[in-house]
């Protein structure tokens, strides 16, 4: 089996593209229940955070699961085939079929694909959050863990990829615990406040609101707080959750039927819902830059699908309103990381996919090299059998001596065997020396397997 990563990352797709791709909230379920079912994958995990979709999967043959997996994604963003789908040449004008193949075809424009080593290589570099949006940032080793969770749950996964993120989720928090790159990150709240403050002045005299009480809206309720806001509102389709909220961050939580008048009454607005649909519309903002009566307004979008309707949509600008979304924050980010300590990251990345490829490799001739040793100790015991039946008085201090020295002719003869074998292993042609050493001690596959097999997906 072999690893294989496919996706797409605000590095690759503009947002629009990604934002088709975060419409339905179980699209990481559907998407590798798709790969699953297509029998291309045995195993199979999605990542799905604001500015990346990554399936990260199990393979026996490459260009079958890229196949499958290039197919799950259109399905996830709405990109199927039709019945009948007819030649290009063959379609009219404005026909809806055209349009879907061209949004497929632009799908695979922007999918990025790792293989085997390079795939280790990547899931090392997300974990560490090196790949991120804001270069270094540690959410993603939350979103990483929940995702292998899931797949977990669901029975989606076993052990390839168990090894796989457990490792990453390892280098990840190695990261942030032995190199300053915490310290050195700036967060997509960090820098979307900044950019705030530009336009509004100091944030101590603003009022603000943080739309939404997961888990982004409450790091960037926090960050808001800790920055000094006048005031600070927290808005959630939840009650409870507001509120909770609130407390936490010496807020005040209101109704979800309030949001036009905190939307308006606000000097700086956050949101961050994960709502399907734009739930702060051209018009709603036009409504209350009316009632603000010209006063300048930041609105924050940190959602995924957006929350606020994009502005190359608006009929008419909105006077006074800057919306700043996360295709904005990018380019906002670009080279803020402190170069010192990504270089720090990136050496421990290398040293730690080192590692890993050693013992996935070494590991992958340890069940020839078990059963070869097994089978070497069932003939010790099978000939000191023998040997009792043929000598039957022989005292326990001979035997003792006889079996000893059995045992050490074999462990000379086989020593060399096995620690070829692993050096191969080492150079990548182990598979072909342990396949030679399971013909010339004519070991029997199910001797393999018994030391090999894991439970399969699901089964304790």
């Amino acid at each position: 089996m072999s690893l294989l990563v496919i996706g797409l990352s605000h590095h690759t797709a503009p947002l629009s593209v990604l934002e088709a791709l975060s419409e339905r909230p179980d699209r990481a379920e559907a998407i590798a229940s798709s790969v699953l079912g297509s029998a291309t994958a045995t195993e199979a995990v999605v990542l799905s955070t604001c500015n990346r979709l990554e399936v990260y999967a199990s393979v026996p043959a490459f260009h079958p699961a890229v196949a499958a997996i290039g197919e799950a994604l259109a399905l996830a963003a709405g990109i199927e085939e039709p019945e009948g789908l007819r030649e290009p040449a063959e379609l009219p004008p404005g026909d809806p079929a055209d349009a879907l193949a061209a949004r497929a075809e632009a799908l695979a424009d922007h999918l990025y694909v790792r293989y085997d080593d390079a795939a280790v290589a990547h899931a090392f570099t997300v974990a560490c959050g090196l790949d991120s949006m804001a270069v270094g940032e540690a959410q993603v080793l939350g979103q990483m863990r929940d995702a292998l969770a899931g797949a977990q749950h669901r029975g989606q996964v076993g052990e390839i990829l168990n090894a796989l993120f457990q490792g990453a989720l390892r280098v990840g928090k190695r990261a942030h615990t032995d190199t300053d790159i915490d310290q050195h990150s700036v967060s997509l709240v960090q820098i979307a406040l900044e950019e705030a403050a530009a336009v509004l002045g100091p944030l101590e005299h603003t009022a603000a609101a943080v739309i939404g009480a997961g888990g982004m809206s409450g790091l960037a309720a926090a960050t808001a707080a800790r920055a000094g806001v006048r005031s600070l509102t927290i808005v959630n389709r939840t009650p409870e959750r507001a509120e909770r909220l609130a407390e936490d961050t010496s807020g005040t939580p209101r109704p979800w039927s309030d949001l036009g008048d905190v939307v308006a009454e606000s000097d700086l607005v956050i949101t961050c819902t994960g709502a399907v649909g734009h739930i702060i519309t051209a018009d709603l903002l036009a409504a209350g830059a009316t009632r603000r009566g010209g006063r300048r307004q930041v609105v924050i979008d940190l959602a995924l699908p957006r929350d606020v309707e994009p502005v190359e949509t608006w009929h008419v600008p909105v006077p006074g309103v800057t919306l700043i979304d996360l295709q904005a924050l990018g380019l906002l980010l670009e080279g803020r990381a402190d170069t010192t300590q990504v270089v720090r990251v990136q050496d421990l990345v290398t040293g730690e996919v080192a590692d890993y490829l050693t013992r996935r490799m070494e590991k992958s001739v340890a069940p020839t090299v078990a059963a070869l040793r097994a089978r070497a100790a069932d003939l010790v015991a099978s000939e000191m059998d023998r040997l009792d039946q043929r000598l039957p008085g022989l005292d326990e201090t001979t035997r003792a001596e006889v079996g000893l020295a059995v045992h050490r002719i074999v462990e000379k003869l086989l020593h060399t065997p096995t620690k070829r074998v692993k050096e191969f292993a080492m150079e990548g042609s182990g598979d072909d020396y342990a396949a030679a050493l399971r013909e010339l001690f004519d070991l029997e596959p199910k001797d393999v397997a018994n030391v090999s097999t894991p439970p399969k997906r699901g089964q304790s």
